[in-house]
């Protein structure tokens, strides 16, 4: 076995360049065997294996920086740095983070777990070299995959480095069906041919006597230039970055070690800004992701071979809810547009896109873009639902306030994963949306407490003619049986779900279960609350809070996010008197699972009960 002798890049690069294709072998294996215990990102890190282990193999890293974009493709990179034996504990509480994670390698330059970041940070580094002495300078690259590109934030970087023309290697990994038929003898041979040393040495020589030597040497350099341009233009989709700045070498087999490496070697000797084009198969080497690469972007675990999930049937998910009744909605209301930035699947619209494509829209990686293309929908009479994941609606945020908000357009943004989402980890948790949608004027937020809350608050939200936010957790439905009354959502109104005279607790959504289940311990050990389920963060049912703190003398708080700024704020904002808020710290928290993360921080049954136990003892 290779890889068991594999501790970090300096061991790879004794490895002949024949024994690696073994290696990327076993270290396909590796993942598929973690992956099917864990989950986690599969089929991109599959696809991702031999560009990995060229460029660890090629650059003197650590020195030499690898910065990739999100990290959904850098398990083989983790594999490499030192991080084999720790694998199999990839995504566990206090194991491994499934992304690039600076606090757990000098291998991993920045903690990436958000898109479109790499190329600008890649640049921050590159622009710094200017700052050091020649012996302390190093190689910087930045691996992008296609969907990058569809996210603002990659092309200012990209514009932005061909104009500064600093030494920058960005990889474009790709997987793009069209891009494919360039992957063959003539495009391989071009792109041997114009990353050679002495290609490159020739064209830097050869302008530089033009300059010096010819009367119109100016214009004899640009037809030279055009000349390249054009050959390129024949085999190669890759104008685009020229006319950015960069220089283009590319498409290139992603699995062709070889071919990898001898390129990436002549690539050495390039100054400028290099776009370094390659194109993967997502999922190589395990046929179930092949074969269905977006079902294992981000898989559950897995039944070995087959690929199935593994377990029994689990009760519906929020997501799944929210899916059915947004398709039920529309199906009635041809207003209703449903909108996603590249997670269809994820958010559950894929139902939707189905039944009705024509109002169905796939930006891409593009939450500023989408909030600002719902408004233009809203503006015009239509009822679009943007659903993007909590974590992510924060990369919208100006626009969120700007484009949609300060024109009080009715626009439904539907939060999923808010709240502790797990394994994903610091990147990737929902534990800020409170805070920050609390604070903006005309939008209306609420969580729902079960799956008929869910459908009855977003038949609610369609009929409002105002912003308004609906956030869940990545969670089945609770079972617990929740005393609610049938009554229809009415805006700014909570609900009391239970009396009692020894305290007073107001849930908001996710809370509003496990807060239920503490009443009823509590109530064994004789101890009465008065539990409310708010269902709003705003407008806050400010008449109801002042009633019962009227009624009990302490009055408790329950609500999955930070604290700071969050629900408890707002009650106490409203009472101007203190409540015992019970909540998340404002801290990035680890990857780990939900229930498990839920109990460390006190937000399941039995620490909600403690908290208030100890507090009325």
């Amino acid at each position: 076995m290779l890889l068991e002798a594999i501790n970090s890049p300096q061991d790879l690069r004794k490895l002949s360049i024949e024994q690696l294709p073994a290696l990327a072998g076993e270290i396909r294996e590796r993942i598929v065997t973690t992956v099917c215990a864990t989950g986690g990102h599969l089929a991109s890190s599959l696809g991702a294996v031999e560009l990995i282990i060229a460029l660890h193999y090629c650059l003197d890293t650590p020195r030499d920086k690898i910065l990739f974009d999100v990290g959904h493709q850098a398990y083989a990179h983790k594999i490499l740095t030192g991080r084999n034996r720790e694998f199999t504990r990839l995504r566990q509480y206090e194991g491994i983070s499934g992304f690039p994670d600076k606090q757990e390698s000098p291998y991993d330059v920045f903690t990436a777990g958000h898109s479109s970041t790499a190329v600008s940070l890649a640049l921050g580094l590159a622009v710094a070299q200017g700052a050091f002495p020649a012996e302390e300078r190093f190689k910087v690259a930045a691996v992008i995959g296609d969907g990058s590109l569809s996210g603002g934030l990659c092309f200012e970087g990209l514009n932005n480095a061909g104009h500064l023309k600093k030494d920058l290697l960005v990889v474009l990994n790709t997987n793009e069906m069209s891009i494919a038929p360039n992957v063959g003898a003539i495009s391989t041979y071009l792109n041997k041919i114009i990353s050679l040393p002495i290609y490159n040495r020739f064209k830097v020589s050869l302008e530089g006597f033009v300059r010096s030597r010819m009367p119109k040497g100016s214009r004899l350099i640009k037809l030279a230039n055009k000349f390249e341009e054009g050959l390129k233009g024949l085999f190669v989709p890759g104008m685009l970055f020229e006319e950015l700045g960069f220089r283009y070498f590319g498409p290139f087999d992603g699995h062709n070690l070889e071919l990898l490496i001898k390129t990436l070697k002549n690539l050495a000797s390039v100054k400028g800004p290099i776009l370094f084009h390659v194109v993967t198969k997502k999922g190589k080497g395990y046929a179930p992701a092949e074969n269905d690469p977006v079902k294992f972007h981000s898989a559950p675990k897995l039944s070995g071979d087959s690929g199935g999930a593994a377990g029994g049937q689990a009760a519906k998910s929020y997501t799944e809810v929210f899916s059915e009744k947004l398709v039920e909605l529309a199906g009635g209301d041809e207003r209703i547009f449903a909108i996603t930035a590249a997670m269809p699947e994820g958010t559950g619209l894929d139902k939707f896109r189905d039944s009705f494509p024509g109002r169905f829209f796939d930006v891409g990686i593009a939450e500023a873009h989408a909030a600002c293309f719902a408004s233009g929908l809203a503006r015009a009479g239509l009822k679009p639902v943007v659903a993007v994941y909590s974590t992510f609606l924060q990369r919208a945020y100006d626009q969120l306030i700007e484009d949609v908000c300060l024109q009080d357009l009715a626009v439904i943004f539907v939060l999923d994963r808010a709240g502790i989402v797990g394994e994903d980890g610091v990147s990737h948790q929902g534990t800020f949306d409170l805070a920050y949608l609390g604070s903006i004027p005309n939008l209306i937020v609420m969580a729902p407490a079960d799956a008929e809350e869910l459908k009855a608050m977003l038949e609610f939200a369609v009929k409002l003619d105002k912003p308004v936010a609906i956030r869940y957790p990545k969670d089945k439905i609770t079972n617990v049986k929740l005393q609610m009354s049938p009554s229809a959502i009415r805006l700014g109104k909570g609900e009391v779900l239970r009396e009692g005279k020894d305290f007073t607790l107001i849930a908001l959504g996710s809370m509003v279960a496990p807060c239920w289940e503490a009443c009823e311990e509590l109530e064994k050990e004789g101890l009465s609350g008065t539990l409310v389920n708010a269902r709003f963060l705003k407008p806050l049912d400010e008449a109801l809070c002042r009633a019962l703190c009227a009624k009990t003398k302490k009055i408790f708080t329950a609500e999955e996010g930070i604290l700071e700024g969050g629900f408890a704020s707002l009650v106490a904002m409203a009472l101007s008197a203190p409540v015992a808020p019970i909540g998340l710290p404002c801290e990035f928290i680890a990857h780990g699972k939900r229930e498990l993360l839920l109990e460390k921080y006190g937000l399941s049954a039995k620490g909600i009960a403690a908290r208030i136990r100890s507090s009325l003892h």
